[in-house]
């Protein structure tokens, strides 16, 4: 029985082979491309659940396949480079990348993040309670993956999410990058805590001035918190 389908987008023919490998082992359906436009096609006809996507890629770069997707679907996105410049990260994660990983990696360190990324969607899809908190024209929804912003859905990729819900299920608690990186992330992640500067300045955007009840606050020298201000 496959756990779920993963989509590969990658023009190292090798490397695509070696992670079909390893993945249809553990239980994954894998779809492979090997170029942007490809993949774009791929990715409407056959819906996989995660997307693992290099950069340099023929006819449309892993940029501009991870914006397509973005316009259609908030399946997670985990970007692969050879690249590892401090932009490249930032771009890929501006663009609604959940994760990164850079070349050459292990493959199963790619695997472990991936059967991570399961994890953490079969917790919220078979827990029977509703995942959600809700403030003043604010509802995070992780039951249904929904961000409900002054009463309207607002597309949002799952690690925003994820890191918003975090943070507003524990108001006026500060936490350091890396107890984000630790708590929302997971012990599999490998990247810099910028990785949460980019997902909480994504969020300030949605979120700017709709309450003067709460607010995402910057803690200098420390990290970050949902700051609710009581009722007197």
């Amino acid at each position: 029985m496959s756990l779920g389908k993963v989509l590969i987008v990658d023009d190292d023919k090798n490397i695509c082979d070696l992670l079909r490998l390893y993945l249809e082992k553990e239980g994954y359906g894998v779809i492979l491309s090997h170029d942007g436009e490809e993949a774009i096609v791929k990715f409407s006809a056959l819906k996989p659940d995660i997307v693992l996507l290099d950069i340099m890629l023929p006819s449309l770069d892993g940029w501009q396949v991870c914006r397509e997707i973005r316009k259609k679907s908030n399946v997670p996105i985990i970007m692969v480079t050879a690249k590892s410049e401090t932009f490249d990260k930032v771009l890929g994660l501006e663009l609604g990348a959940d994760d990164y990983i850079v070349k050459p990696f292990d493959t199963k360190e790619v695997v472990a993040r991936i059967k991570a990324v399961y994890r953490r969607m079969g917790q919220s899809n078979s827990d029977n309670e509703v995942k959600e908190v809700k403030y003043e024209k604010l509802s995070v929804n992780m039951t249904r993956y929904e961000l409900k912003v002054d009463g309207k859905v607002m597309d949002t990729p799952p690690k925003e999410l994820e890191l918003l819900f975090y943070l507003a299920s524990n108001p006026n608690r500060v936490y350091t990058r890396d107890q984000l990186l630790d708590e929302v992330w997971g012990f599999e992640y490998y990247g810099d805590s910028r990785t949460i500067d980019v997902h909480i300045k994504r969020l300030r955007e949605k979120l700017e001035g709709v309450s003067e009840k709460w607010a995402l606050k910057t803690v200098w020298g420390v990290g970050y918190k949902f700051e609710v201000i009581e009722d007197e």
